[in-house]
């Protein structure tokens, strides 16, 4: 069953001359207990479609279509104080940049203990002893103790460990994790990784996965979405994706990864992502893709069936 189902989400940024596509009609569901990666490039729109998830696009950005329907509620015709009452509580969002979503004039404490007195989910004197406990099971020693302390007092595995716990606080149904290994070191890395999984299972969440790393990926997801420059170009279960991709850019992608023979160069996507605003007409991929015919270059492709829940944004899927 489907928890979350995004459909034709669209959004854009107003400038002086004229709005520029960031997210550009993605549809994409997230089933019960399920971990969806979304993988792509920086800057291709995975940030701002899980901002639009939340509710926080702010001006000049704004949605201008789709629909977000969670719970069997569209999240898009809710008011902001309805939308409050499901940030947070309902989904929870794992920010990239653990030291500039902490505030340093807090203790941890303090700012786990404001997520749950906000969401009524315990008194302000219940709250700090649920931080412990949250503190505990994200695996941070001495929790009694480290709950008195500012973020600049900890590391910064620690500290992704932290947002991991205000993220868990009341409990939600849906957590978003944009980039959570970001600037940690390859051991810190794993141990986030494992800790997603566990909290995972113990909460019976299910998780939206974000990141441009496709070893992440291979490792988390039961399901991948590839995104690229603003459209989701394939989607399928990650086993299939990464064994038979059927879109020339997950393709290139995997190619680029890592891991080779020694003195061997890397296989790089040739050309440059396009800018925003400025997606050349047809296929966006199309003047690096090594595959491209005259299909390619008119309208942009639809969804078309790549096999058994896959599907592939690619005119070589077409029916003939």
């Amino acid at each position: 069953m489907n928890l979350i189902s995004v459909a034709h989400l669209t959004t854009v940024f107003d400038k002086p001359n004229g709005p520029v596509t960031a997210v550009d009609d993605v549809s994409f569901e997230i089933r019960e207990g399920e971990t969806l990666g979304l993988v792509g490039e920086s800057g291709c729109g995975k940030s701002v479609t899980a901002l639009a998830l939340m509710g926080l696009i702010q001006p000049p950005g704004r949605i201008a279509g789709g629909s977000i329907l969670f719970k069997s509620r569209d999240l898009l015709k809710l008011s902001e104080p309805e939308m409050r009452k499901v940030r947070g509580a309902e989904i929870s969002l794992i920010f990239q940049e653990p030291m500039t979503a902490l505030n340093p004039v807090f203790t941890i404490g303090d700012q786990i203990a404001e997520t749950l007195a906000v969401h009524k989910r315990a008194t302000r004197r219940e709250a700090i002893g649920v931080a412990v406990e949250l503190l505990d099971k994200v695996r941070i020693p001495d929790a009694r103790t480290r709950v008195r302390d500012y973020p600049h007092q900890l590391s910064g595995g620690m500290r992704q460990r932290v947002l991991i716990a205000m993220a868990l606080a009341c409990r939600p149904s849906l957590v978003i994790a944009d980039e959570p290994t970001t600037a940690l070191d390859v051991t810190i890395q794993a141990q986030i990784l494992d800790l997603l999984r566990d909290m995972k299972a113990s909460f019976s969440l299910s998780l939206l996965l974000i990141t441009h790393d496709l070893g992440v990926v291979a490792e988390t997801a039961d399901r991948v979405a590839v995104m690229y420059a603003g459209r989701i170009v394939e989607q399928g279960p990650v086993r299939t994706i990464f064994h038979q991709p059927q879109h020339p850019y997950t393709r290139g992608l995997l190619a680029s990864m890592p891991g080779g023979a020694p003195g061997r160069r890397l296989r790089a996507i040739d050309g440059n992502v396009p800018t925003l605003g400025e997606l050349p007409p047809g296929c966006a991929f199309h003047p690096r893709c090594p595959e491209r015919f005259e299909p390619c270059t008119l309208e942009p492709p639809l969804d078309y069936p790549a096999g058994p829940d896959h599907t592939a944004k690619c005119y070589l899927h077409a029916p003939r």
